[in-house]
């Protein structure tokens, strides 16, 4: 028989040994620790490695490689006077303070928060309104991981080198995305047909680097 002080002595050590062995296994580290490129890599280091990326079809057939009037990147700044809250699960597309970034490239988009680091990509299409010609049109976006099943519906315009895009349906992520997306013009990192011949002399939005 086991005095009740030895069991009780027993019981601690027994648990804080399984307790070690369950913090130091790899899928608590995994679980716990922040994502691999907020740690081991910078904002640029992480925006190149989301730019080799591609969405995988969850609702609807990727669309063809083909470019489309609105590919470029894009940019805009969050003014914001507290600081994003550190969180292990922060709400999706939340309009953080800070620069953001918005890739558009053969049917492919992808955003970037430089702040946070947080990132989401999928697909879309898009078609042109007439008479307006190029200039303005909808955009269809689907296949986002972050809500994978819906589709987001957006009217879009192209004015002086800014691509404004208004909801017109999106509950992705109770909302937000659609907050997100067409709060504040993106501004555009590709110089105007009048700057172009300046190559990188020109006036880049605050992002685009």
């Amino acid at each position: 028989m086991i005095p009740e002080r030895k069991f009780k002595s027993f019981v601690t050590i027994a648990v804080t040994i399984i307790m070690e062995l369950i913090c130091s296994s790899p899928s608590h580290t995994q679980e716990s620790a922040p994502h691999a490129s907020e740690v081991t890599t910078g904002p640029t280091s992480a925006w190149a490695e989301l730019l080799q990326r591609m969405p995988y079809p969850h609702r609807i057939p990727l669309p063809p490689a083909t470019p489309t009037v609105i590919d470029g990147t894009y940019t805009k700044f969050e003014l914001k006077e507290t600081p994003a809250i550190p969180c292990r699960r922060c709400p999706d597309y939340a309009p953080e303070g800070g620069a953001w970034k918005l890739n558009l490239n053969k049917g492919v988009f992808k955003i970037f928060h430089q702040v946070t680091g947080w990132r989401s990509l999928g697909s879309f299409t898009v078609s042109t309104d007439e008479p307006s010609g190029s200039k303005a049109g909808k955009l269809l976006l689907a296949n986002d991981p972050t809500c994978h099943e819906l589709l987001g519906v957006y009217s879009w315009k192209l004015e002086e080198d800014k691509l404004i895009l208004k909801v017109i349906e999106d509950k992705c992520a109770i909302g937000l995305r659609a907050m997100n997306l067409s709060n504040l013009p993106w501004l555009s990192c590709q110089p105007p047909p009048t700057q172009a011949s300046k190559g990188d002399q020109w006036q880049k939005p605050s992002g685009c680097d």
